[in-house]
């Protein structure tokens, strides 16, 4: 079965394609160079959703989108689900300045307590199923931008059980637990269950 990633983002794509390497994928870079679905949910779950079926419709093929966004409680879980648009038309190296300016006044690990949290959702335009799963990491904000690794947020956090960030770990050992590999696992997992003969 092909499966349409309901994204531009090659990154993205790359990891996914790493995470889950004997699925045929597809992305919405093999149909068109400009695809923008508004990102109108309150939550990951609703933004998910909405990727996935918006695509699956339009392209008529079983669509997998997800959103993921970084939480920091003692910000009230800012970014979350305004990750990728926060600072919106600014690099991530700003958007990461300028969390950590946000930071600065609170230096205790336990202040600086932070997670990453993915959902990814499946949708079948011709039968209308659609299901998610979601994938957490626990860790804490850096003191620093590290790393050149991975891409968005990962240079400034740190997983739980690590002492260097996402951005300073290897694709491969990352790939092994990360929020988004936590997802999409646990989503294959069910539809080799509940879709798939």
């Amino acid at each position: 079965m092909k499966i349409l990633l309901a994204t531009t983002n090659r990154y993205k794509v790359q990891e996914i394609k790493e995470i889950i390497p004997d699925v045929d994928f597809c992305s919405i870079s093999d149909f068109t160079d400009h695809w923008d679905v508004e990102e109108t949910g309150a939550t990951f779950e609703e933004n998910s959703f909405l990727k996935a079926k918006t695509a699956a419709h339009h392209f008529g093929i079983v669509s997998i989108a997800d959103d993921s966004g970084l939480e920091i409680p003692i910000l009230d879980n800012f970014p979350g689900v305004q990750s990728a648009r926060f600072l919106e038309g600014h690099s991530f190296e700003d958007k990461m300045k300028a969390v950590l300016e946000r930071m600065s006044p609170f230096s205790k690990p336990e202040q600086r307590i932070a997670k990453f949290r993915t959902v990814a959702t499946y949708y079948d335009p011709l039968t209308g199923q659609w299901f998610y799963a979601e994938g957490v990491v626990e860790g804490i904000i850096a003191d620093q931008i590290a790393g050149a690794n991975g891409f968005g947020y990962d240079p400034i956090f740190i997983p739980k059980g690590f002492e260097q960030t996402f951005g300073e770990l290897s694709d491969f050992v990352k790939n092994n637990f990360s929020h988004r590999s936590r997802a999409f696992q646990t989503l294959f997992e069910r539809i080799k269950s509940e879709v798939e003969p």
